[in-house]
């Protein structure tokens, strides 16, 4: 059955704003400076629970939640995705607030290539030899970095596979779990952790919000509204738009973090790094062009099989 034009249009849409909007993510985290990662993602976690059981009352979603609940299955699911989740947001906000948003938007141009590597090791999944070639070129890319700049990109990994795994996790829920009660139970399981990290920042360096200015103050709380927004946006076009434009515009986010961080943040980019990522560049074209190849024969086999 081929795809509403009309739909798949606006799930183009929603994606590219999704990933305009994680793509300016530097920007934003950076105005919450002298915040600390620690109470950022602590907020970052208890404000999007508000804003999720806001939104599950307006659009009376807790009959939904209340099934998820008692399936300890997907329970256990959503409490991985949690745990996934929390370690990617840290580690990206520990990148952003001390200078390092170069290297977290190269875990995010490798993320596609983990993704398809996961399909190999845990799915079983049979990869073509453009895929093969892609992860190889994208190995060679992290070899350079590391004989070339002297240190592993702990950090570009770390996002890459605990996004990679997440993506993973929700592939096994599927549409069991929407958009809203996923990330409903995703920050649920992890508030204890967030209100004790809040506890812990009070005691040390001292929570900030209050203490900046009004400006500061409504940024900061708009860390749930941030954060949930692109996601159900992204929840949106999935569920819409074909996975091979997708997976195009997935590229977005990475792009503008990485000029962020070159062009306006002007961090190092030393040769080493540029052949590092110029190399993963090249193995994301190999690992797109395919993509389209496949997307597109694929589409020519349900022609067929619908004419038939």
């Amino acid at each position: 059955m081929k795809q509403n034009t009309g739909e798949a249009t606006a799930g183009g849409i929603y994606a590219f704003v999704a990933y305009l909007l994680w793509g300016m993510f530097p920007l934003y985290f950076l105005t919450l400076l002298p915040t600390t990662p620690w109470e950022v993602v602590a907020w970052r976690v208890l404000l999007s629970l508000v804003f999720c059981v806001v939104a599950l009352t307006i659009t009376r979603g807790w009959a939904a939640l209340g099934r998820i609940v008692r399936q300890p299955r997907l329970l256990g699911w959503t409490a991985a995705a949690g745990i996934l989740i929390f370690i990617n947001w840290t580690v990206y906000l520990v990148a952003t607030l001390t200078g390092h948003v170069i290297e977290a938007s190269l875990g995010y141009f490798i993320n596609p290539i983990v993704t398809v590597l996961l399909g190999v090791l845990v799915l079983h999944e049979r990869l073509r030899i453009a895929q093969w070639t892609a992860i190889g070129i994208a190995l060679v890319a992290v070899v350079v970095i590391v004989v070339g700049y002297g240190q592993v990109p702990w950090i570009s990994l770390l996002l890459a596979f605990s996004f990679g795994l997440y993506g993973l996790t929700k592939n096994r829920v599927g549409a069991s779990v929407d958009a809203v009660s996923g990330l409903t139970l995703e920050t649920a399981w992890l508030s204890p952790v967030a209100a004790g990290m809040l506890i812990w920042v009070g005691a040390t360096s001292g929570i900030t919000l209050g203490t900046a200015g009004a400006g500061h103050a409504v940024l900061l709380l708009l860390a749930g509204v941030v954060t949930a927004v692109p996601l159900l946006l992204f929840a949106a076009a999935t569920r819409r738009a074909p996975l091979s434009l997708i997976g195009l515009l997935q590229f977005l986010t990475p792009i503008l973090q990485f000029a962020t961080g070159a062009f306006l943040l002007h961090e190092a980019m030393p040769l080493e790094r540029w052949i590092g990522f110029g190399l993963v560049w090249v193995a994301l074209i190999v690992l797109s062009v395919d993509s389209v190849r496949h997307a597109r024969g694929q589409r020519g086999v349900d022609d067929v099989a619908e004419i038939a």
